[in-house]
């Protein structure tokens, strides 16, 4: 498993069922993620709303090291779309599926 396909699984186990609409990370260290209602996957696809970050700084949201607002607030995170639809993502990624 490739660590895109990796971050993707551990994504998908938190967003599927959770997201509504369309989010896309992208990682221009390692990739992009198209993740909705059905979880994550390897794509370029437009997406309601666009974070870009490095795939650490994913990481350690995902794994809870890293609060998503502060990682908005201190520049580590970009948000392209709606700043409260970006927290409301922030908190299903950062959260225990």
């Amino acid at each position: 498993m490739t660590p895109l396909e990796d971050f993707a699984a551990a994504v998908s186990a938190r967003a599927k069922g959770r997201i509504r609409g369309s989010v896309a990370l992208d990682m221009p260290d390692l990739g992009r993620l198209y993740v909705d209602e059905t979880g994550a996957t390897e794509s370029d696809r437009d997406a309601d709303l666009t974070l870009t970050a490095t795939s650490q700084v994913f990481r350690n949201i995902v794994e809870g090291s890293q609060n998503p607002t502060t990682a908005v607030m201190t520049g580590k995170l970009k948000v392209d779309g709606s700043p409260m639809r970006a927290l409301k993502v922030g908190e299903i990624l950062s959260a225990a599926p």
